[in-house]
């Protein structure tokens, strides 16, 4: 009997004979992980939320997670890796590989803020990511102290025109959303006031209710409780329409129709999942279609509704664009107000 001949080893190939070779099935057992792409996902996901537990993007990141380990059979592990206005977290995400298995819960402040106030960040908030769902939005509401002589927007803005320097308002830290958005509202209106940030948005709504200061233009959740106990009164919400939580306050947007000086206003935060550089197309599109279907389901609807947000159900386009946006606008607000860190 003839002893089988063994086969050539792969180095005294050239490259056409090996893929002839491994296609007509000599190596096929051996080969086949190398040529087949497994179905996504096919291992656990990582889900990065920049922030520390219990905020909002950690409640919806932690809630899309889970709609997503239902529907795929595979788990969505989130993991908070919080500091520097969400950077860290962020910039663990834009040098994880982009095959889908690394993904950040992405927020305003992380994505369209934070980059202009750190201009050494080691990532680019356009070309480290891609955009793949917007999740939600929060309308932000321009809270007061009951103290203050002001019944809405348009008073309000009348005040602080009147006593220059004299309104003082929180929020929960230099650079955060509340700073932001109350920024924005100075530049649009003229207005000058004062800026006390806090350690957090709660010292913040702490100290607005104890009258220690006047105004504070911050998320909904962060103040429904104080609201509904009539410890603080709202003037106006930032959202284009009004809020499903709070339909008796009216938007910014119906104060420039009365002649408010805030036309084109717009200064909601919002959520959003992206992952790193460079993913597959049909990964994307598979990300972004379940966290769709997933913004539908009851259970979403309920915790977005208790978070006082609106899902956003996108095309990953449409949330690349929102980015796009912000990052130009908060920019400009940044530099405009000469605002560091």
């Amino acid at each position: 009997m003839t002893a089988p001949r063994s086969l050539p080893s792969p180095a005294s190939f050239d490259r056409r004979q090996w893929v002839q070779l491994a296609l007509a099935g000599g190596l096929g057992a051996a080969l086949g992980p190398a040529f087949a792409q497994a179905k996504y996902p096919s291992k656990a996901i990582r889900m990065i939320i920049p922030f520390t537990p219990g905020g909002s993007a950690d409640i919806l990141g932690r809630a899309i997670g889970h709609e997503l380990t239902t529907a795929w059979g595979q788990s969505v592990v989130p993991e908070n890796i919080a500091g520097a206005g969400g950077s860290i977290g962020a910039d663990r995400v834009a040098k994880a590989a982009g095959d889908g298995y690394t993904l950040l819960m992405g927020h305003v402040g992380t994505l369209a803020i934070t980059p202009g106030l750190y201009p050494k960040l080691p990532y680019d908030p356009i070309k480290s990511f891609t955009p793949i769902a917007w999740v939600a939005r929060v309308p932000n509401v321009l809270v007061v102290h009951p103290s203050l002589p002001v019944k809405d927007l348009a008073a309000f803005i009348a005040y602080a025109k009147a006593h220059p320097g004299k309104i003082n308002y929180s929020s929960g830290g230099n650079g955060s959303a509340a700073h932001m958005t109350m920024a924005y509202l100075a530049q649009q209106t003229g207005i000058d006031m004062q800026h006390v940030p806090y350690k957090g948005t709660a010292p913040a709504v702490n100290d607005l209710v104890a009258g220690q200061v006047q105004a504070l233009f911050t998320g909904i959740p962060a103040v429904l409780a104080q609201l509904r106990a009539g410890q603080i009164k709202a003037l106006a919400v930032s959202s284009p329409q009004r809020s499903a939580i709070l339909p008796d306050v009216p938007t910014v947007a119906e104060a420039a129709a009365a002649g408010v000086p805030v036309r084109g206003f717009e200064a909601d935060q919002w959520y959003g999942v992206v992952g790193p550089a460079r993913m597959p197309a049909d990964v994307v599109a598979r990300i972004n279609a379940q966290i769709n279907a997933s913004l539908k389901s009851p259970a979403i609807l309920e915790r977005l509704q208790n978070e006082g947000a609106q899902p956003m159900p996108s095309s990953p386009a449409v949330f690349g664009e929102l980015i796009a946006k912000d990052l130009a606008r908060w920019g400009k607000v940044i530099k405009d107000n000469h605002m560091t860190l």
